[in-house]
């Protein structure tokens, strides 16, 4: 039980070699703050630090303090609620939340929930909803709150006490489907905007993503005070997480930012129960002490919450510190011990391990003793706590509160091992668990899980409501539309891309220069939000740095070394491009605050993330997904694409996967074009559904860093649909076509090649298909088939896979610089003999030749395939010769 390593470095009294001489120095450190206030002792203390260090000496940091409350008993401000109600409210909302999960899990066994995490963050919840948690209103935008994602029963609980909920919507609590199909509301497993788009805002439920989206939005709200498009506004973003939660890479990975930037809008609550799934978080160690080293590192403003109300008389009566010793040799993993064990064991255990502590409570019963609450279950220590971390300055804050899991379940699950699996519990705890929580439910309600909630007249709901009322209304509650910004004509910004007449550029290039172009627009321009993370000079958008600036809250306190450039680097309080450093992970959380700021903010934004391809959905798709769980509008623009195109970077930077990975996102419309007109009408067309038809969708493009000769769009007017809907013929066949060959992205300048070559060296006439989206092509096919298997009417090109090739058997060869399994996406609806070529296998440093060579995608594979498909093996003997096919034994995707 007991490690004196964990007392904070130097303090150990066992190594104290002159205790009466640190006592006279404590006391004098008293005497200072009794006499001339915390400030001045404060001031003096750091004074005296930066001596110690300039003598050499080597000082404890102290980003470790006590196992204590940081806000001392005397400092607390006085408790603004009606104590006794509210307390009766959270226990409702406990019986309610615990009622719904088990009742779903009585009907139907496989439907999962949490009871002992809402357990231990009831009273987190309550003190935040009832005095803290301003809503949306007249009054202004309201505050942000990102939940506990299993702590979602009692967000419910919550709202149904307010009559946002029913009884029939908990009682579908996780029965989505079968809800809609009685034509109720289901309530999702975890917060989901995409399933509940009027309640939950922002998605919790992997964790990790949270904490960073929630430093993001905080950062992002300045940045949008900073640039004068919102008004100045006392508003914070609240994030109530897990202990556990802490160590996924992306909850701390945006701690220094949130210190840099002093982002005193944001708090973090930590709901520290000391358990895990399986097990204790730290069983060893302390996770409070560990989180508030990192934490004030960091530069975080820490309070812990430890210990509650009836811990104050027995630190008063401990005038030797045997308390605080104790508390800081007391490893996590007995804490939990003594949370599942009574007032009993831990008398025994805890207060008997030595005779000071057994006379602090010697004249205790072991009932007070199991009465004894830690700091998160004391709604006094929580308000102080949550007063403080509002009204501080210059730093965000995180409040440490320690809890205990599965809080009030007694032997059913309190601080046991399995409490987080728990979902069901037998009918001798359903009654414990309303005695213990002095709930006015009978016997038969209580055993029949009955949902219970108090007159309309009665003390706790005129309470509630009167406290909702005096923050502004209901929270959480998702604003679903905001005002209609018309994009400008795609003449405006893209005529160059329209009438290129041949001119050579990347299509990396033509983007940057429509995104430059759409900046200048009155209208649209301020709210464009471009976002890198470390690559803007790679992506040709240094032009940017000087005409918008780069958003620093700070400004620009030094001079830039290339101060002299036209294309100086540039950093200003009012700037434009979010420019996030080597954290894509940043840079999509900045991306998913800019395109959710329609319903966050109700201002309509326009972020443009532009990034390395290999780098987005393949090491940031789980925040990619919960943008889209929470209807982001915006670009995603995959710069320097395609296994192959992308010639020396080699094996871990060339992607040829994201495309796959892109049509697995239901709202994700994703296109590989080829060339610059292509983009200019995916551009327009994506801001028009986003800013003015309010779809709840994004936009993926990949594009390249391959300058070709550009054409003009084409003019017969059937182009630019083709272009959307995902393929548009190119290049018709001089007489009958005999091969069709679909090229994506820079294939398809591989499949014109061949199409000549064809012609050329064997007379055969092929037309080539330019496939900008083969996933939009296989949404259509596959809505035009269920529709068909139902007998519902369909447009005659509802399928426009076969609407572009019906009408001919000739052969069709597809070819893209990604893996197969993208143009194997229609291979259902081709109504010909298919063939694939694509990218499968880890990337390489070579030329581009080289690499299309290797994997066989080049124009001459093309040609092969069409002629192997033609039956015309004569020529193609010929051709297999060229390209050694006799030494290409192994297939590029095992070598």
């Amino acid at each position: 039980m007991c490690d004196a390593s964990h007392s904070p470095a130097g303090t150990d009294p066992r190594h104290d070699a002159d205790p009466a001489e640190t006592a006279e120095w404590r006391d004098g450190l008293q005497s200072l703050v009794e006499a001339s206030g915390a400030d001045r002792a404060g001031y003096v203390l750091d004074n005296l630090l930066g001596h110690a260090a300039t003598l050499g000496l080597r000082a404890n940091s102290q980003t470790r303090t006590a196992y204590l409350n940081t806000i001392p008993a005397d400092q607390e401000p006085p408790f603004p609620g009606n104590l006794a109600v509210e307390e009766r409210i959270a226990r409702i909302n406990r019986w309610n939340a615990l009622a719904m999960v088990v009742r779903a899990n009585q009907a139907h066994g496989e439907l999962g929930g949490h009871i002992a995490s809402y357990a231990s963050a009831a009273d987190l919840f309550e003190v935040g909803f009832n005095h803290f948690f301003r809503a949306a209103g007249a009054d202004g935008p309201g505050d942000l709150v990102y939940m506990q994602p299993h702590s979602a029963p009692g967000v419910y609980a919550r709202a149904y006490l307010e009559g946002f909920l029913s009884d029939d919507d908990l009682a579908h609590f996780r029965q989505e489907i079968t809800a809609t199909a009685r034509g109720l509301r289901g309530l999702s497993s975890y917060p989901h905007p995409w399933l509940m788009p009027d309640f939950w805002q922002f998605p919790t439920g992997s964790m990790g993503i949270g904490p960073i989206n929630a430093i993001y939005q905080a950062r992002f709200m300045r940045y949008l005070e900073h640039r004068s498009l919102v008004p100045g506004a006392d508003r914070k973003v609240w994030g109530i997480f897990g202990d556990g939660e802490m160590d996924e890479p992306e909850s701390i990975a945006a701690l220094t930012l949130a210190a840099r930037e002093k982002l005193d809008n944001l708090v973090f609550v930590v709901n520290c129960n000391l358990q895990r799934l399986d097990g204790p978080v730290r069983g060893n160690g302390r996770i409070i002490d560990e989180l508030e080293t990192l934490y004030a590192g960091a530069g975080w403003n820490v309070i812990k919450l430890v210990w509650g109300s009836d811990w104050d008389a027995l630190l008063r009566r401990d005038t030797n510190g045997a308390l605080a010793r104790a508390f800081a040799n007391t490893v996590d993993g007995q804490f939990q011990t003594f949370a599942a064990n009574d007032g009993a064991f831990n008398r025994a255990h805890f207060f008997n391990q030595n005779p000071e502590l057994a006379a602090l409570v010697a004249d205790w019963t072991d009932e007070a003793i199991d009465r004894l609450h830690r700091g998160g279950h004391d709604m006094v220590k929580i308000h102080a706590a949550y007063h403080r971390a509002a009204h501080h300055r210059g730093q965000p804050t995180v409040i440490l509160a320690q809890t205990k899991k599965g809080f009030g379940m007694g032997t059913a699950g309190q601080g046991k091992m399995t409490t987080h699996q728990q979902k069901k519990l037998d009918d001798e705890a359903l009654l414990a668990f309303r005695d213990r929580f002095a709930l006015p439910i009978s016997d038969a309600d209580c055993l029949a899980l009955k949902f219970y909630r108090p007159a309309e007249d009665s003390a706790e709901l005129r309470h509630l409501q009167a406290r909702r009322a005096a923050l502004g209304g209901h929270i959480p509650r998702r604003q679903t539309q905001a005002p209609r910004l018309a994009p400008p004509a795609v003449e405006q910004w893209a005529r160059f891309a329209l009438s290129a007449d041949g001119k050579e550029m990347s299509s990396t290039m033509a983007i940057v220069r429509m995104l430059t172009a759409l900046l200048k627009d009155p209208q649209v321009g301020p709210r464009i939000v471009p976002i890198v993370a470390d690559e803007a000079r790679t992506f040709g958008m240094a032009n940017l740095f000087r005409q918008i600036g780069i958003y620093s809250a700070q400004g620009q306190l030094y001079e830039p070394e290339d101060i002299g450039s036209v294309l100086y680097y540039r950093e200003a309080r009012d700037g434009q491009i979010l420019e996030e450093g080597i954290t894509e992970a940043g840079a999509i959380s900045s991306w998913t605050a800019a395109g959710t700021s329609y319903s966050v903010n109700g201002l309509p934004m326009l972020p443009f993330y532009i990034y390395y391809s290999m780098f987005g959905f393949q090491r940031i798709g789980d925040l990619i997904w919960a943008a889209a769980d929470q209807r982001t509008r915006g670009f995603l623009i995959g710069a320097t694409s395609g296994r192959t195109t992308l010639g020396g970077e080699g094996l871990q930077h060339q992607d040829g996967s994201s495309h796959i990975m892109a049509a697995a996102v239901p709202n994700c419309r994703a296109y590989d074009p080829a060339y610059a007109y292509e983009v200019a009408v995916i551009v327009e067309y994506g801001m028009r559904r986003m800013l003015d038809e309010q779809r709840d969708e994004f936009f993926y493009l990949t594009v390249t860093n391959e300058n070709l000769a550009q054409p003009d769009l084409p003019q017969d007017g059937a182009a630019a649909e083709g272009i959307l809907r995902g393929m548009y013929r190119l290049r018709p066949a001089r007489q009958q076509a005999a091969v069709r060959l679909l090229g994506a992205g820079p294939m398809l300048r591989e499949a014109e090649m061949a199409a000549e070559r064809l012609h050329a060296e064997y007379d055969v006439d092929a037309e080539v298909w330019s496939v900008t989206s083969f996933s939009e092509l296989a949404r259509d096919g596959r809505e035009a088939e269920r529709a068909r298997a139902l007998g519902l009417a369909t447009a005659p090109d509802a399928d426009w896979v076969r609407a572009c090739l019906g009408g001919s058997d000739a052969p069709v060869v597809a070819a893209t610089d990604y893996v197969r399994a993208v143009p194997e996406q229609i291979r259902a609806w081709v109504p010909a003999p298919y063939r694939t070529l694509g990218t499968d296998g880890f990337g390489r440093s070579d030329t581009r030749a080289r690499l299309r060579d290797f994997f066989e995608v080049s124009a001459d594979w093309i040609v092969l395939h069409a002629l192997d498909s033609l039956g015309l093996q004569a020529q193609a003997d010929t051709l297999r010769q060229k390209l050694g096919a006799k030494t290409r034994a192994t297939p590029p995707w095992a070598q």
